[in-house]
């Protein structure tokens, strides 16, 4: 027999020293890819109607959005209410909304700008008159209905 026994190899430890850089990578990541809610959002969330032809907005940026649907907080009363930004308004508060949005912009984007409704499926075709109305008598005739893609009609 030999003097010499076998040595059982081990597994060496594994190295975490580099384990905070890429701890921090992450988090940077993450903070520069996330966008936050502009608006908190009164009304209960729009279950949007469905649609066969779908077209996304490109610039979202000269998009200003119009929230139409029931108030989560049932001392505004029943009915449909119109969320503007993060107050809760009336038709007639439309046209201040889009020439407060206009005044925002530079004069080469507004007549890029698009305005989007977001209804809930349940939402009085009179309320979005309403809106429609008033938008037409501040000139803002780009206008897009949200809604959610249907991969089949329904009946």
């Amino acid at each position: 027999m030999s003097k010499f026994g076998k040595k059982k190899k081990e597994m060496p430890a594994v190295n975490t020293a580099s384990l905070p850089d890429i701890v921090f990578m992450l988090l940077f990541f993450f903070m520069v890819t996330t966008t936050m809610r502009e608006t908190d959002l009164k009304i209960e969330n729009p279950r949007l109607p469905n649609a066969t032809e779908v077209k996304k907005l490109e610039h979202k940026s000269l998009v200003s959005t119009i929230y139409v649907g029931k108030a989560k907080d049932k001392r505004l009363g029943s009915g449909d209410k119109i969320q503007l930004n993060d107050k809760i308004a009336t038709p007639d508060d439309v046209t201040a909304f889009i020439l407060n949005e206009r005044s925002q912009k530079s004069e080469a984007e507004v007549p890029f700008m698009t305005t989007s409704i977001k209804a809930d499926i349940k939402s009085s075709v009179g309320t979005i008159t309403d809106i429609k109305l008033k938008l037409r008598d501040v000139g803002a005739l780009k206008l897009s209905l949200s809604s959610r893609k249907s991969s089949e009609i329904q009946e």
